[in-house]
């Protein structure tokens, strides 16, 4: 399993009229996370963009806990806990400062080829980059 923290700030913008962070602003945070976690690794998406790969997002599923509030700072744990194979599933578990856990996520996104649009495995270089950044 690869495990990876983001943290990050609410914006006022992000908040609603009950200055909660606004739900649909979520799947916006786990790409920051997703996109800082790919980078850890080694491979960036714009690498995989470059390559000739794109990754759509099949799936996005959440529960909420507890309200995130302007100014929170926001910790975001983002998991690989399954190798890759067409498909890579990133799971996430966002904390406020306090530890408290607000949010349970998980992302499936699928490895596309750019020129026909067809899903196709996980890039060998981004699997073996993925294996030596295993750290549990």
């Amino acid at each position: 399993m690869y495990k990876t923290k983001t943290t990050l700030r609410v914006r006022y913008a992000e908040t609603d009229r009950m200055s909660y962070v606004y739900y649909g602003n979520y799947g916006i945070y786990f790409e920051v996370a997703r996109v800082e976690a790919m980078k850890q690794i080694g491979m960036s998406y714009k690498d995989l963009e470059d390559s000739g790969i794109m990754m759509p997002v099949l799936e996005f599923n959440i529960k909420y806990f507890k309200p995130a509030f302007y100014d929170d700072e926001l910790i975001i744990e983002t998991r690989i806990e399954k190798d890759p194979g067409v498909r890579i599933r990133f799971d996430y578990e966002t904390f406020n400062s306090r530890g408290e856990h607000l949010n349970s996520a998980f992302t499936t996104l699928v490895f596309v080829n750019t020129n026909t649009g067809k899903p196709v495995s996980a890039p060998d270089d981004f699997l073996a980059r993925l294996k030596s950044f295993k750290n549990v």
